[in-house]
């Protein structure tokens, strides 16, 4: 299996990451092409994950008491949860195999990133992950591996985003893919949940309107389907006129909530919301996260879904720099193996083509895939470690933003206190 080996101790002053190329306000990227949007989609999820984690599970009434209404980060100390983390779990599976990806790479991946990796009190994640994992520590595969309580939560949508980003504008390809990924760990509408976001992502990928994006997003799923209902739902009730935006968010919300239902991670719910407030903020990238941060429930995955929508339709450049500048690498207090990792390295890795030509003065065409290894020759090099279990790539980035390059055939990065991954 190849490894994507990298330094993880590249530069980054006074724990600060270096510049990344492409990064809204460096000047370094095409506007609305394919290396900015995908630049948005995933800084977008980011942000939204960040944005809407200390909401999670309020009603928006406690929102309203504590806060006001939310604005901006209340955090001093801003960061994403497991839906970027896992996000960015997902892409790196993507970047290494494209779309020969198959349930067995995803389950091997389950099992040698996070089931073998002694995580503690695997701090943050959701009830879905919780129970794919103790199936698979029982010798469980998929997709048996998906038969637990929450097969229908927001554990695939939440990390659904990078399969929009590789597929841009093959909506049918995306939702595929997200659907092999998803076997592992979700079934039914657990499943329509993460098609329904990968599809829409990859509309927004070529500029398709926000009328178009959930359109993709609906065309993926069963019209009778839990999800395509409470999707329309949510579009209908925020295209509707309001005298303000409180009365708007209470009438997404009472259009998709299942009242009085303890759970809020129900993937029709949250991906309702999320597209209610993707539609209700004509697809702006600050409207949509805020709308979906104050409809409260699953704050920080609603968030997520419609900050990785509204930054793949506008790229990079629409999220507000003092946001895009709070997000840093994810600290892997989730999923250990993936600490370190920042969601840009993922959009790079997902765009290759682009990246590849840049790097030699060219424009680059915007292909999703190429064909060959993630990143390389550029930003990461490959090994293969057919005899091991192969360790989770690591993370790098030079002070010019691209990935560290290590020659073929070094050794891979040191590892703490002798296992996978240190904390």
């Amino acid at each position: 299996m190849e490894l994507i080996a990298g330094n993880p101790a590249a530069p980054r002053t006074n724990g600060t990451q270096a510049p990344v190329r492409g990064a809204p306000g460096t000047g370094e990227t095409a506007r609305g092409g394919p290396g900015d949007r995908a630049r948005g989609s995933l800084l977008g999820l980011a942000v939204g994950d960040a944005l809407g984690a200390p909401a999670e599970n309020m009603r928006p009434s406690e929102i309203r008491r504590r806060w006001g209404r939310i604005e901006g980060f209340v955090s001093d100390d801003p960061a994403g949860t497991d839906d970027t983390e896992y996000a960015i779990f997902s892409g790196l599976l993507l970047a290494r195999h494209g779309s020969a990806l198959t349930v067995t790479h995803v389950e091997r991946a389950w099992r040698l990133w996070i089931a073998d990796v002694d995580e503690g009190p695997f701090r943050g994640a959701g009830f879905s992950e919780r129970g794919t994992l103790e199936n698979l520590r029982r010798g469980l595969a998929a997709p048996i591996s998906a038969q637990h309580r929450h097969a229908w939560s927001d554990g695939l949508a939440m990390r659904a985003a990078p399969f929009g980003v590789f597929a841009a504008g093959r909506p049918a390809e995306a939702a595929r893919l997200v659907a092999v990924d998803g076997r592992v760990s979700h079934e039914g509408e657990g499943i329509y949940g993460g098609q329904a976001v990968a599809a829409g992502v990859a509309a927004a990928m070529v500029g398709a309107g926000v009328t178009s994006v959930i359109a993709a997003a609906l065309s993926v799923v069963p019209m009778d389907s839990w999800t395509a209902r409470s999707l329309r739902r949510a579009v209908t009730a925020a295209q509707r006129p309001y005298p303000d935006r409180l009365t708007m968010e209470r009438a997404v919300r009472s259009a998709v909530v299942v009242g009085g239902y303890p759970w809020t991670d129900l993937a029709p719910e949250a991906v309702g919301l999320a597209f209610g407030a993707f539609a209700a903020a004509r697809g702006d990238f600050r409207t949509a996260v805020l709308t979906a941060v104050n409809m409260g429930r699953d704050a920080d995955t609603t968030a997520a879904v419609a900050g990785a929508l509204a930054g793949a339709l506008h790229g990079a450049s629409a999220i507000p720099r003092h946001w895009a500048d709070a997000i840093g690498p994810v600290r892997g207090s989730c999923l250990p193996s993936m600490r370190g990792y920042h969601v840009l390295d993922i959009a790079e890795l997902l765009t290759p083509a682009e990246a590849d030509e840049r790097a030699m003065g060219g424009g680059g065409n915007g292909s999703a895939y190429d064909g060959k290894p993630p990143g390389a020759p550029h930003s990461r090099s490959l090994q293969v470690h057919d005899s091991e279990p192969p360790a989770p790539p690591r993370p790098g980035r030079t002070p010019e933003g691209r990935g560290s390059v290590v020659p073929d055939g070094a050794a891979p990065a040191p590892v703490e206190d002798g296992t996978a991954v240190g904390r």
